[in-house]
């Protein structure tokens, strides 16, 4: 059993037409516990590693029907097989090879005859990290899932995630952000309350007003929220977000009472639309908001120094632009 807790040997694919090199690498991986299937390089590469679903590829560049270049360029593009981990190996070693297994987002190239120091550790290495990616993305799912459970249980109306969702994605475009960024957005408007999971109920819960003992507790649901997501490495943005969100532009805020700047830029705006989300929703205890209500509001706090004053502008600018459309 590996450290993520698979008990099963890893399936390695081995695409090579030359017989004498296919079964040095074949016996060598097999001789080392991987489960190893054999591809001669001629008949349907594409079915086969569809139908064996592999968790690594070694490749021979160059073979009859088929250039081991477009196999993997092609195999990186695809959702369904670029997570696979790919080995080129060519008898050719030279600078020109390597820069282009780079290009068509190879995972390593080897030079042949293959020798086992090198080629053992680079494929354990690249199995772990792909089981690791995948044990992330498992991760992922099951804290969406008990997001939403607290979701559900101190909000029973709910928020209007799809319109978060496209408010965070025309306000990420609008300020020019990257794909990812606005991505991280998204997926934070669904995990920052996460935290609140390790916060009793008896305070998340509470009718009354919370004293000054049960407000630190709700405060710490950020840095809870933080630790649970650290394990997201591919997606750092948003533990960034869900630590920073409460804080002030004037430093009143909380968890570090960050000052200005120094709040990260997407805890700054997913700040605004969050609470720009929140006056204009339907609450037990309010009535939503106008839109107009709202963006006042959020000027108001901006001019108080509790908001970035431009960013807010920025925003108002971009739902008066949008009420246009």
């Amino acid at each position: 059993m590996d450290i993520f807790g698979s008990s099963e040997a890893a399936k390695i694919l081995v695409i090579d037409d030359r017989p004498l090199s296919r079964v040095m690498a074949v016996d060598l991986l097999s001789a080392n516990g991987y489960d190893v299937i054999e591809h001669d390089g001629i008949s349907d590469i594409f079915t086969t590693i569809i139908t064996a679903s592999p968790d690594l590829i070694l490749m021979d560049l160059k073979m009859p029907n088929y250039n081991g270049f477009d196999i993997c360029q092609e195999l990186k593009q695809n959702p369904d097989t670029r997570s696979i981990p790919i080995i080129l190996m060519s008898v050719a070693d030279d600078n020109k090879s390597r820069i282009k297994s780079q290009e068509v987002m190879a995972d390593a190239f080897m030079s042949k005859p293959l020798e086992s120091m090198i080629l053992l550790p680079e494929v354990e290495l690249l199995i772990q990290r792909k089981r690791l990616s995948e044990w992330l993305e498992q991760m992922q799912k099951v804290l969406f899932l008990i997001s939403q459970a607290l979701e559900k249980r101190y909000l029973p109306e709910g928020k209007s995630g799809i319109r978060f969702d496209k408010l965070a994605q025309g306000f990420g475009e609008y300020l020019n952000l990257s794909p990812v960024e606005i991505s991280d957005l998204i997926l934070a408007s669904h995990l920052h309350e996460i935290g609140t999971v390790a916060i009793p109920d008896a305070v998340m819960m509470k009718q009354g007003k919370l004293n000054e003992e049960e407000r630190e507790l709700i405060k710490n649901h950020v840095l809870i929220g933080e630790e649970i997501c650290k394990p997201m490495q591919n997606r750092r943005g948003i533990a960034q977000i869900i630590r920073h969100h409460h804080e002030g532009w004037d430093g009143s805020g909380y968890p570090d009472g960050l000052i200005g700047e120094s709040i990260p830029k997407l805890a700054q705006i997913f700040q605004i639309l969050d609470i720009y989300e929140a006056l204009t929703s339907h609450r037990p205890y309010k009535q939503p908001y106008s839109n107009q209500e709202a963006l006042n509001i959020i000027t108001e706090e901006a001019e108080k120094g509790w908001r970035n004053v431009k960013l807010v502008q920025q925003f108002v600018a971009f739902m008066e632009n949008k009420q246009l459309t």
